[in-house]
């Protein structure tokens, strides 16, 4: 048995502690594909699915990643694919993908031993902010230690809240429909959680078709993505601020949650206006609308690119320069410890006030009276480029596999990155090679370019020197 020196030995429970101390952020990747395998395992049951046949390993994999990832990309009918069980076992994946495999964790261990302890905290502290862990920073943070049994209670609190109210706002609309009270209750249910988790799976055998139109549907579903989109941090950051007493109270929203808020409004507003203008003439989306019809469809299909991921126009109808807009809207993604997925609006959010201080001479970055470290501008940058590269490689892979052309395969390729879940129909007609590569870049981009580096890389240490600076060109 392995031992450390002048130590006892390490048994199996004090590895495990030991791991989680020293790297959340490789426990919380083994976790991550462990959950995954048994939900691969659970799906290739034979009632797993409505037929009673065994789901091909592909298929079974890329549906577990799809639901754990929060993603909602799929190679088989939802609708009609699956038993109860199956449908059961989903919705449980997104709920625990929404919420975050570590931050459950610790919820869980709070519910059993009633304290919450330094491992607990880690673990959710590495849900909330997995560069907190990897870089040892200990200066002001978006939610510190101290904070983390609210962060966590808000957490628990806010996603039965908000699927509750989304649920009983649904129901009625689906019962308008036709649905009897069971059915709605079920469907109304699976729809409020997919779109709280940003997860995009639809229940129903026609999708959101019947509800294209339906302003009242639509915007349920769009509010329920964009508060999932914002992240927890910025709920509780909010809560504690509207409902918080005394030392709990705060008098002012944080850096995190002014910039998650500011640049998610820009973004759906931009989106907003560019899905318009672009296919207000095109009569296969758009243009076979009215006025309003068109404000409200371009609207809804902006914050989708949140990472909601629930469609009511088909990509494939879109114009190629819609598609590139979308592309970055869901490659941008949504907020830092949300159920989004996408490099995150603050990571750009730090590029454009980088490029701002630059073309203003300013030393430093800032914003809301508040100086942003160097160091979160480096990690910014290798967010970006981490993604890139991801996404470029497993773009490269699908297009030699399918020989589809470039505008389609980008888009499912970024909308597996961010988790979006918005379809051009590539992921069903992709061979099996190609839905393992799109499942990686699913798994790559919920576990996060940050966690995936932390993991990856040594153990943190500082060197006792330092080289001569020499500057070279750039630009």
């Amino acid at each position: 048995m392995r031992t450390r020196r002048g130590s006892a030995p390490l048994t199996q429970k004090s590895w495990l502690h030991a791991l989680i101390e020293s790297s959340p952020a490789r426990f919380a990747l083994l976790v991550f594909t462990g959950l995954i395998l048994l939900w691969t395992a659970l799906l290739a049951l034979p009632f797993a699915s409505a037929s009673g046949q065994v789901t091909p390993l592909a298929d079974a994999l890329f549906t577990a990643v799809s639901a754990i990832c929060v993603t909602g990309l799929t190679t088989v009918n939802m609708a009609t694919h699956w038993s109860v069980f199956g449908n059961i076992v989903i919705l449980a994946g997104f709920q625990i993908g929404g919420i975050g495999v570590l931050t459950l964790a610790s919820m869980l261990g709070l519910t059993v031993t009633r304290r919450l302890g330094l491992r607990q905290r880690l673990l959710a502290a590495a849900d909330t902010n997995p560069a907190r862990t990897s870089k040892g920073t200990s200066e002001s943070q978006a939610v510190g230690l101290g904070d983390i049994g609210g962060l966590l209670a808000a957490v628990a609190v806010s996603l039965l809240v908000i699927e509750a109210a989304l649920t009983l706002l649904i129901v009625p609309r689906l019962m308008m429909e036709g649905f009897g009270f069971g059915s709605a209750l079920w469907n109304g249910f699976y729809l409020a959680a997919s779109a709280f988790t940003n997860t995009g799976f639809v229940p129903l055998e026609s999708g959101l078709e019947p509800f294209a139109t339906d302003f009242y549907m639509l915007t349920v579903l769009a509010v329920g993505v964009f508060l999932g989109s914002i992240g927890f941090p910025v709920i509780f950051a909010i809560y504690r601020m509207v409902a918080g007493r005394g030392w709990k109270r705060n008098k002012r929203l944080g850096l995190h949650a002014k910039l998650t808020l500011t640049t998610t409004i820009a973004f759906v507003f931009l989106g907003w206006l560019g899905i318009g203008a672009l296919e207000f003439n095109n009569s296969q989306t758009l243009g076979s609308q009215g006025f309003w019809q068109t404000i409200m469809s371009a609207g809804y299909t902006s914050v989708m690119t949140r990472s909601g991921g629930l469609g009511i126009m088909d990509p494939n109808d879109m114009n190629g320069s819609t598609l590139l807009v979308m592309d970055m809207l869901m490659f941008v993604g949504g907020g830092s410890a949300s159920t989004a997925g996408g490099i995150k609006v603050t990571t750009i959010a730090v590029l454009f006030l980088a490029a701002y201080a630059e073309a203003r001479g300013y030393q430093d970055m800032q914003a809301f009276e508040r100086r942003i470290p160097t160091e979160v501008l480096r990690l910014a940058v290798s967010i970006v480029i981490w993604g890139s590269t991801i996404v470029a490689a497993a773009s490269i892979a699908i297009l030699h596999m399918t020989k589809l052309p470039l505008d389609l395969v980008l888009f499912e390729v970024i909308s597996a990155f961010g988790t979006c879940g918005l379809s051009t129909g590539v992921s069903e007609a992709l061979p099996d090679a190609g839905k393992y590569v799109l499942s990686a870049t699913m798994w790559a981009g919920r576990v996060g370019t940050v966690t995936l580096a932390a993991a990856l890389a040594a153990t943190s240490r500082r060197r006792m020197f330092r080289f001569p600076e020499e500057r070279p060109i750039v630009g």
